[in-house]
């Protein structure tokens, strides 16, 4: 009775039994079907446990050791029978759907009959029987209620749907025409309650649980005009109930809430309209409106972006506000890229005493995208108004599926359904309820899948699409079955069903194994393991391959120069060199030197295709997942010592002070006179006469140079290391680094030990000079080719949460300047500084400062080519950035190879036709085109590139080495991202999954522990230490 929900005498005592019912620790999961029950009386369940009956702790994953063997559901308590059979009416379409019967069939599941339809008397009755109110005061009486033919139903969960809203396309199409958007739609999606019964075959009723989506025609029509926004659906982890969309040119995230999710799924792009700004809800946490000193320019945020080191994990469930600096202090909307990144809205709002305001003579838009930026305008004005109020919406439409539907993980359970409640309180005999569980699926048809990821929702399965030997061991009531993790896919998810069906793709083996868990994680993540195809590896010469004569005379010769790689004392696939040579007038040349992987993987092969759906390379600690063969990775290109081998070099020239005077990049051929580690570089750079003796002895040396060449060479680019980090942190770069645990494993694969890795000096040699060319090859493919280079930019951090963070440093004793990201970097090196004795305090707070951070993210120049201010690196605090140094590992280093190939050619091509030019008209050619490089040089000649020569050279060059053009270049920008984004989630799941093995097989733990004062975000943490 729909009274029982707004009892807060029995909602109270209902908590304390339930309590009593599922202890804590640990907390135990709820039958799904008494799950759904307490969520419609409104009940919550214990702490820990979520709506679906799963652990809803901070970052669950497949290595969480709560999800690896999941408790027997424990019975029901009697004083909720009533509910459950006050709901057992809702599952009857999803019995008739697995049974193969039909509503028309009129076949009946429990004994009691049908309700009778509501007749005039029934209701005159009811109203009689009403106490009497007071009468409002001159309001309109609300229009008689929707009665369903079938009578009331009793589900109050699913949005509501009037039998007069059920519009068709002409009804739609009308309706498109008028705003849907804040502040004008007439019906918010927090007031809708539940489904209608519609008619169908022979008038047997049929239920909708959520609304249909609007035609595709309806739904391009509604975002041209603004009636409609598009994004990208983002599910609250630790609830999901919540999900977030970010919509271009709003500076909020719009919140969508249970019933108006509307079958959207995880990673979805999604149509939503707005409610009316009454139904907003408020902020959470301290509200930041705008934040004038952010660092001067718009950029992008990422902790630390060197070769080697991630980024942190992307799309907080909280909101995510962007903004630009105006010229007046205040924030405009940044641009997002979502369904409208093409549109060239990103001109159209400006700032007006900070309110976002649409130029009347804006003339380079249409009128479709006028509506569009109009709309965005109203939003952000009434969004001015309300700084304290986050937007609400609804899903219409989903225009993108999202790949994560066929990548889902978790366990399987019996279908909770009962025909009535006599029956079920009678399979809830002790000793029989494991096998009742499994004769009522058997009835019923039907087992649900129990998803290991809380942003998925519960899901339903036939038993018919199971495979026979998975059916006859439900026949036989093997219990073991629901303690195996499964890998399913998403079939469909209509109206009709209020959850998705799905089919099990295969079983992976049972829970709390750890490589059980590691194929559920790899498979999660959409990870393939397997060898590559023949087609593939057909692509690869042998070997045996040696360097033609052909290729030694069309590149530069650098055998003779000196030599190193500095990597992991396991790594096999020497992706990078570094080279030093010493110069007159205290210059030194130092090269940096990549493997030339375009050489073998040529665009539109099968290699090529693979490696593209790859995108990157996975490390699990155990487990490796190449990108490229190991033929190509490991021997063909891999720049081992004592071997020739192809490389693309950028080589500088660089005064004492550290200050660059000439570069050079392009095609070389280099020889490896030592493979060094890291360990072993900082020991032979170090003033420990001990240490250094060690290190020399074991130090092993090819080619014409001698051990004292290499050591007097790696203390010499130590110092200028160390001068272009200086240089790099008084620009205002910021540096997050901690310390990481390292796992030790024993002789037979098992975790047994672990440590605190920290970082060296002589790791910052290497991520100097690899910062250093990833840079330049920015710079030089973004002036020769604008609209189609492949480039990373790092979001500047979300105001709002930096003041929360700042707010908690200030609470706690802690000191803290977050105007930018220099200031930043020097309150952190303060505080690292005054916990030096405390260096667990300080991993807590640096781990606090990277959840505000953003990801940083790949790019095409073409879709920000009116942006160049959102092209930066916020972390770095550069311009312009981009990777070019581990091709082996990684897709985007590829194409910025192909492109830096492509300008190198176009600068040759354009060279010689001036040299024969000039030489037809007797004038004679400038300095900055013949004897300097036009293009990639210092200085890029911008009337070179612009000139009919050079446009020539660089779109002959850009068809020679298939550089892709800016469509194609942003759908494979796209593809690297949440490609990277899945490594990063695989590779931290895999390195909690095997900190748990550790912990499970020690047993006694030791910890040490922090308190810090609680705020509305940040909360005492546990460290293990």
């Amino acid at each position: 009775h729909p009274s029982i929900i707004s009892c807060p005498l029995l909602e109270a005592t209902a908590s304390a039994r339930l309590l009593s019912v599922y202890p804590s620790p640990p907390p135990l999961p709820f039958p799904p079907l008494l799950s759904t029950a307490l969520r419609h009386l409104g009940f919550s369940p214990p702490a820990g446990i979520d709506a679906e009956g799963r652990d809803a702790s901070p970052t669950p994953d497949l290595g969480f050791p709560r999800l690896l063997e999941p408790s027997p559901p424990p019975p029901s308590p009697l004083y909720l029978s009533r509910a459950l059979r006050f709901f057992e009416e809702r599952d009857r379409p999803l019995r008739m759907r697995a049974t193969g019967e039909h509503a028309a069939a009129a076949i009946p599941v429990r004994a009691s009959p049908s309700p009778p339809p509501h007749t005039e008397d029934d209701a005159e009755r009811r109203r009689r029987r009403r106490p009497a109110r007071r009468p409002k005061q001159a309001t309109t009486p609300p229009p008689p209620p929707q009665v369903d033919a079938a009578g009331p139903s009793p589900c109050r969960s699913m949005p509501p749907m009037r039998a007069d809203s059920r519009l068709d396309a002409a009804a739609l199409a009308e309706a498109a025409g008028t705003s849907r958007s804040c502040p004008l739609l007439p019906t918010p999606s927090r007031m809708e309650a539940r489904g209608p019964v519609v008619g169908t075959g022979a008038g047997a009723p049929r239920r909708l649980f959520f609304p249909p989506y609007w035609p595709e025609q309806v739904v391009e029509d509604a975002l041209k005009r603004g009636n409609v926004f598009a994004g990208k659906f983002r599910v609250n982890a630790h609830n999901r109930n919540e999900a977030y969309c970010t919509i271009e040119g709003i500076p909020v995230d719009v919140l969508i809430t249970g019933p108006a999710q509307n079958r959207a799924i995880e990673g979805d792009v999604v149509a939503i309209t707005l409610d009316p700004v009454v139904y907003w809800t408020r902020m959470k946490g301290q509200n930041i409106a705008c934040n004038p000193a952010t660092g001067g320019v718009s950029v992008a945020r990422e902790v630390s972006e060197t070769n080697g080191n991630h980024s942190l994990k992307k799309g907080q469930a909280d909101a995510s506000c962007r903004f630009e600096k105006c010229s007046n202090g205040q924030p405009v909307p940044d641009r997002m890229h979502n369904h409208h990144k093409n549109s060239g809205f990103s001109q159209a709002v400006i700032c007006e005493n900070g309110h976002a305001t649409v130029p009347a003579n804006y003339e380079d838009l249409d009128e479709a995208k006028t509506e569009f930026a109009r709309a965005v305008q109203r939003i952000c004005s009434v969004i001015y108004n309300h700084p304290s109020r986050r937007p609400t919406g609804k899903v219409v439409s989903v225009i993108k599926k999202s790949p994560r539907r066929s990548t889902v993980v978790g366990f399987l359970a019996p279908f909770s359904d009962f025909p009535d409640g006599e029956q079920r309180n009678q399979m809830n005999v002790q000793g029989s309820k494991r096998m009742n569980h499994i004769s009522s699926s058997i009835f019923t048809g039907l087992v649900q899948i129990l998803p290991t990821d809380p942003k998925f929702p519960q899901m339903i399965v036939s038993i018919s699409t199971l495979s026979d030997g998975i059916k006859q061991r439900l026949k036989e009531g093997d219990t073991t079955i629901w303690k195996e993790l499964v890998a399913a896919q998403i079939d469909e998810w209509n109206e009709e069903s209020p959850y998705p069906w799905a089919c099990v793709v295969q079983f992976l083996g049972k829970g709390g194994q750890v490589e059980t868990h590691m194929d559920a994680i790899l498979f999660e993540n959409a990870i393939s393991d397997v060898e590559f195809s023949p087609e593939s590896m057909a692509c690869l010469p042998d070997t045996c391959w040696k360097i033609s004569q052909e290729e030694l005379g069309a590149r530069k010769d650098l055998r003779n120069v000196l030599t190193l790689t500095i990597d992991p004392p396991t790594a096999s696939d020497l992706d990078d060199a570094i080279s030093i040579e010493t110069l007159s007038g205290g210059i030194v040349r130092i090269g940096v030197h990549i493997a030339d992987v375009s050489y073998f993987v040529h665009p539109e092969t099968a290699l090529d295709a693979e490696a593209q759906i790859r995108s990157t390379s996975v490390y699990t600690l155990r487990r490796k997942v190449s990108m490229l063969p190991s033929r190509l990775s490991e021997e063909l290109v891999s720049l081992n010592p004592g071997v020739d081998r192809l490389a693309f070099s950028v080589i500088w020239d660089i005064d004492p002070h550290g200050s660059i005077v000439n570069r050079w990049i392009g095609r070389t051929i280099i020889f490896s006179c030592c493979k060094l580690s890291y360990d072993l570089v900082q020991d032979l750079i170090s003033s420990d006469s001990s240490q250094f003796r060690s290190a020399a002895a074991s130090l092993q040396v090819h080619g014409m140079f001698k051990h004292e060449d290499v050591i007097k060479s790696l203390r010499c680019l130590y110092e200028i290391s160390k001068n272009l980090k200086d240089i790099r942190f008084k620009g205002g770069a910021l540096s997050l680094d901690t310390s990481k645990p390292t796992i030790l494993f024993d002789e037979d694969g098992a975790p047994c030990d672990s440590y605190r890795y920290k970082r060296n000096d002589a790791c910052f040699i290497v991520e100097e000079l690899m910062l250093l060319a990833n840079m330049s090859a920015a710079e030089v493919i973004s002036n020769a080719f604008p609209d189609c280079a492949l480039l990373r930019r790092h979001p500047e951090p979300n105001p709002r949460k930096l003041k929360e963070f700042e707010a908690f440093c200030a609470k706690n004793g802690f000191e803290l300047d977050s105007s930018s990201s220099g200031q930043l970097h020097l309150s952190i090196c303060r505080l690292k500084e005054e916990l030096q004795d405390d260096p667990v305090m300080f991993d807590i707070l640096m781990f606090y400062a990277s959840k505000q951070m953003q990801s940083a993210e790949y790019f095409c120049t073409g879709d920000l080519i009116s942006k160049k201010d959102d092209w930066a690196h916020y972390a770095l605090s550069i311009p312009l950035y981009t990777h070019f140094t581990s091709p082996l590992r990684r897709y985007p280093d590829i194409i910025v190879h192909r492109t830096l190939n492509a300008v190198i050619e176009a600068e040759q091509m354009y060279l010689k036709q001036r040299k024969i030019s000039t030489g037809r008209n007797g004038v004679k050619a400038t300095s900055c085109e013949v004897a300097s490089r036009c293009f990639t040089g210092l200085q890029f000649s911008k009337d070179a590139a612009e000139s009919k020569e050079g446009r020539e050279a660089l779109s002959a060059a850009a068809k020679k080495f298939k550089v892709p053009n800016s469509e194609d270049l942003g759908e494979a920008a796209e593809h690297c991202n949440e490609r990277k984004w899945a490594s990063r989630r695989a590779e931290e799941a895999g390195q909690k999954l095997y900190m748990w093995a550790l912990l499970k097989r020690n047993e006694v733990i030791m910890v040490h522990h922090h308190f810090l004062l609680p705020t509305t975000k940040f909360a005492g943490k546990l460290y293990f230490n």
